[in-house]
């Protein structure tokens, strides 16, 4: 089984391609997290660590509305692509490669939100890596302030554990592409294969990554950030935030 960061090692320069257009997804998320983030911390300017930043779909799209934004990742592959993402951007953002585990790496602290999207969560197969990822981001926050993350609802989806995700098709003739998953279960854990097949002048070519996840019940997440210092617990349904998944957000203690 690949590791989780040998997965989005590999993933690195295709992640974009299970978008439709990846640069409308950076602008759109932005436009979804950055007035989430700023009326739970109250600040029209703030402080950010994207701590599972991969190669910069939200790091780049929130420092492109004016927030200061540090990211790290614990796949150097996609740290190294986002760097170049930024670039091409002319976006500031400050990258590191830190696992969300082992935030010390990360010089940084006193942010006023930490943020861990895309899934990020449950590549944490036990809860001593889950209530140690959310000490680490704890500790990066000021007093206060605000952790925002984004899950699949597997409150719903361990109830029918599906054995894959619908294909999506995407692109004009000639440069077409098709994104599936096919999930294999174990218990509360699955295994991902992650297939991209694109088309090409001499046919079709396909691309296979797999990794492990376990399915985060809320109650679960919402113990664990408990566990660790974190109060107000809040679940954000996906039709109130129009953000393609649900999103857990929560606060520091403020004393």
């Amino acid at each position: 089984m690949t590791t989780t960061q040998g997965f989005y090692d590999d993933l690195a320069e295709h992640y974009h391609f299970i978008f439709e257009d990846w640069s409308r997804s950076i602008e759109r998320q932005a436009g979804i997290l950055g007035p989430l983030l700023e009326r739970y911390t109250g600040l029209s300017a703030l402080r950010l660590l994207d701590c599972s930043c991969g190669i910069g779909t939200q790091a780049l799209g929130l420092a492109q509305r004016g927030h200061t934004v540090v990211a790290s990742d614990l796949s150097r592959a996609s740290v190294a692509r986002a760097q170049r993402e930024a670039r091409r951007l002319g976006v500031e953002v400050q990258f590191h490669v830190a696992d969300m585990r082992e935030l010390n790496s990360v010089p940084a602290e006193g942010f006023d939100a930490v943020l861990a999207a895309d899934n990020a969560l449950p590549h944490l197969l036990s809860e001593v890596d889950l209530s140690r990822a959310f000490e680490q981001m704890g500790s990066k926050l000021r007093r206060g302030g605000t952790l925002a993350a984004t899950v699949r609802d597997y409150d719903q989806l361990i109830q029918t554990r599906p054995a894959m995700q619908p294909p999506a098709f995407f692109g004009a003739a000639g440069q077409r592409r098709i994104v599936h998953q096919v999930w294999d279960w174990d218990g509360t854990e699955y295994d991902l294969h992650l297939y991209i097949s694109f088309e090409t002048a001499v046919g079709w070519v396909s691309k296979h990554y797999i990794s492990r996840y376990r399915a985060l019940l809320r109650a679960e997440i919402s113990a664990s950030l408990e566990r660790a210092g974190f109060t107000e617990v809040e679940w954000l349904e996906p039709q109130a935030t129009s953000f393609y998944q649900p999103i857990v957000v929560a606060r520091k203690e403020p004393s």
